[in-house]
């Protein structure tokens, strides 16, 4: 099991802080995201990645810095736990999980 931690730019949203979402199930081919506010510096957002598939890091950040270049996540805590996803399958679970943080769809 591999651990990476980031801290990525990312424009604001704005708003209340929400309650926590979890969305997703770990699995073959799989992963869940949990988001929450997090307690980050202004204009960052804080993810946490932990997946059983290592070596992959630099894959893991620019899937990562691209999805908070196209959506507002400053200010927010992700935590990824990851069985082996691909990167599209990646990206399509974190836009589900900030549409459902959000409580509408973005």
């Amino acid at each position: 099991m591999e651990h990476l931690a980031f801290e990525i730019d990312s424009r604001e949203e704005g708003g209340p802080p929400r309650p926590p979402v979890l969305v997703g199930a770990v699995g073959s081919g799989n992963l869940e995201v949990l988001v929450e506010p997090g307690g980050t510096a202004a204009g960052r957002c804080r993810v946490e990645v932990h997946t059983s598939a290592g070596g992959f890091g630099a894959v893991w950040e620019a899937v990562l810095r691209d999805f908070a270049e196209r959506h507002p996540v400053a200010g927010l805590s992700l935590a990824v736990n990851d069985g082996g996803a691909t990167p599209a399958v990646v990206s399509l679970r974190l836009g589900q999980a900030l549409r459902e943080y959000r409580g509408r769809d973005r």
